[in-house]
């Protein structure tokens, strides 16, 4: 832990060397809510966010709050090591893998719609994490959008959704994912916030509506179907994570012609969602922690942190530590806006960056610049903050990378 601040109602935790003013802003927003239990822990990787920063982790008592997990519910990494190793792919090899291109037709980018992208056809309705089995009453968005997210699920997304060809340090070649629910988690974040703001205004809540930190009482019918379709919501970002690296797999072995997983892919799998909330017992409580870009690091947890586009990843084990309600980052966090980065950072240099390192990755011009590796922050500097949370497993490097 880097350091604690203990002028709002509650202590906030810092594993941060520096917090920019909004997110500061939101921090102590959050440390002065009636609700909040204990502390507030702000991971290394914090930067601003809409009502509550990335990177945070808030423990409530009575309520919870749709803001406090983000629209994209359920976003998360998996990652699988393969029995490939890194010198079976070369540069045209990896190129026939991506696909997409006028030389090489299929690969990923056919298999896999990116940024606002969907299937144009729906997927087997057998690939969805589960049926709705509850009313409709009790998960209206789910059900309404039910139709639509058969065309979303394994679709990465925009942004920072990435799928990454990467190789540890033994030369075996991995496979990482990172992911969310697509349009189904925003209507659902979109529409419970909604109905928090109502609440919140109907009964005049102490909280501040320019916090954009509106909860539902635990008590009542709206936070229960809340939870209930966020829960779905984060099932079913992991099953669209499997079916694209089952999609990936299958492309790595007609390329390769090789055997890529020897084991069960459900065995070989690892997964760490990081926006969501969840009952969990602190300090003797059972409370409602909500995680936005914070994953959990329970005491043997395996996770993954991610570096930025052009750096390296990590498998790590979770050492349990309490004062971060057992969490940890979520990989590197932003050191600035997309706006700042593509007026900020030169194109040419940050494309030399990646190629001195021989990355095959998609920056070309200045509206890529919002995911360059500049705009982000040093991963060494994050891990070496949160070494009292989490054991690094595996260190990986990036050999080649589809960014949303």
């Amino acid at each position: 832990m880097k350091q604690v601040i203990s002028t709002n109602k509650i202590p906030v935790k810092l594993w941060a060397n520096q917090i920019e003013d909004e997110a500061m802003k939101q921090i102590n927003n959050l440390a002065n809510l009636p609700f909040a239990y204990h502390h507030i822990a702000i991971m290394p990787d914090c930067h601003s966010g809409y009502g509550m920063p990335i990177g945070g982790v808030l423990a409530t008592e009575g309520v919870v709050i749709p803001n406090a997990v983000g629209v994209d519910i359920g976003c998360g990494m998996c990652a699988v090591k393969t029995s490939l190793k890194a010198e079976q792919l070369d540069k045209e090899t990896i190129k026939k893998i991506f696909g997409g291109s006028k030389d090489y037709h299929g690969g990923i980018r056919s298999a896999i719609p990116v940024g606002f992208n969907h299937h144009s056809k729906k997927q087997d309705e057998s690939l969805m994490p589960r049926s709705l089995d509850t009313p409709q009453d009790y998960s209206p968005i789910c059900f309404r959008e039910h139709e639509s997210a058969l065309k979303q699920i394994g679709t990465l997304g925009g942004g920072n959704h990435f799928i990454e060809i990467q190789k540890d340090t033994e030369g075996c070649v991995w496979i990482m994912i990172h992911s969310g629910s697509r349009n189904l988690g925003k209507q659902v974040a979109d529409h419970y916030n909604k109905i928090a703001i109502e609440l919140n205004e109907k009964y005049f809540s102490q909280v501040p509506k320019n916090w954009q930190l509106a909860f539902l009482p635990l008590n009542t019918k709206e936070a229960n179907n809340y939870l209930k379709e966020m829960q779905y919501c984060v099932d079913f970002a992991l099953a669209s994570r499997k079916l694209m690296m089952n999609r990936i797999i299958d492309i790595f072995y007609e390329v390769t012609n090789t055997e890529v997983l020897k084991d069960s892919f459900e065995r070989t799998i690892i997964n760490i969602a990081h926006n969501y909330a969840v009952w969990e017992n602190h300090f003797g409580k059972n409370v409602i922690i909500h995680r936005k870009g914070a994953t959990l690091a329970r005491q043997g947890t395996i996770g993954i942190i991610p570096g930025s586009q052009g750096s390296k990843s990590y498998i790590v084990k979770g050492l349990g530590n309490p004062e971060s309600f057992q969490s940890c980052s979520h990989g590197a966090g932003r050191k600035m806006s997309r706006t700042k980065a593509i007026k900020e950072l030169n194109l040419q240099e940050e494309i030399k960056k990646l190629d001195d390192q021989g990355i095959i990755h998609g920056i070309e011009t200045e509206k890529d610049l919002d995911e360059a590796s500049g705009a982000y922050k040093n991963i060494d500097e994050v891990m070496e903050n949160q070494k009292d949370l989490v054991e690094i497993l595996v260190e990986l490097s990036p050999i080649a990378v589809i960014k949303g």
